[in-house]
């Protein structure tokens, strides 16, 4: 009886022990998370958005270089003509549209970034919180991002990508490749519009 008691408590304790190095031994996953940001639906929404700013700023671009090209070919074809307070008065406007260009430019790139930023902004957040989620669930210690990992051992870590894409409803038949060449008949259609 002793015996089998003293084997109770050995077996007790070796359970234990190794319940707790289990437990102890942490647990690894990793996603592609430019993939999952790329791919999802909301994202589809902010290209169309940041392209559509970006368009209605190089309109507003080329019709102020238009508007810069004639008034300088005024300029080049009736200066000789003109009386000096004309002609400075022309230059003065010439210098003052060049100003403006410039300051359009410049204002307008921050604007758009500040806008991209704005836009991805809840699109990163959504993704993180997901991935978060899915690792307290699986009890993961760390979900590494593989786009910014040199090297992950694929037989000690689990990908969770696939899971994620599920619950931000990426349709299964969405990749980077097919991202791609929607992104690109979109820009060849544009450009054949354009001309």
């Amino acid at each position: 009886m002793k015996k089998f008691i003293l084997i109770s408590i050995v077996a007790l304790f070796a359970s234990n022990a190794l319940m707790a190095q289990e437990a102890a031994t942490p647990k690894f996953a990793y996603v592609n998370f430019s993939e999952l940001v790329q791919l999802m639906p909301e994202m589809d929404e902010a290209r169309a958005t940041s392209e559509a700013a970006s368009n209605e700023a190089q309109e507003t671009y080329r019709a102020m270089v238009e508007e810069f090209q004639k008034k300088y070919e005024q300029y080049s074809q009736k200066s000789a003509t003109w009386t000096a307070a004309i002609k400075e008065s022309k230059e003065k406007e010439l210098a003052d549209l060049e100003g403006r260009i410039r300051e359009f430019q410049e204002a307008i790139q921050q604007e758009l970034q500040e806008q991209q930023q704005k836009l991805m902004a809840p699109i990163y957040k959504k993704a993180q919180e997901v991935v978060a989620k899915l690792g307290v669930e699986k009890g993961y210690t760390m979900v590494f991002d593989v786009t910014t990992i040199l090297y992950i051992n694929p037989a000690q870590c689990d990908d969770l990508t696939a899971e994620a894409r599920v619950v931000l409803n990426i349709p299964a038949e969405r990749t980077m490749e097919s991202l791609q060449a929607e992104l690109q008949a979109k820009a060849a259609a544009a450009q054949q519009a354009a001309q």
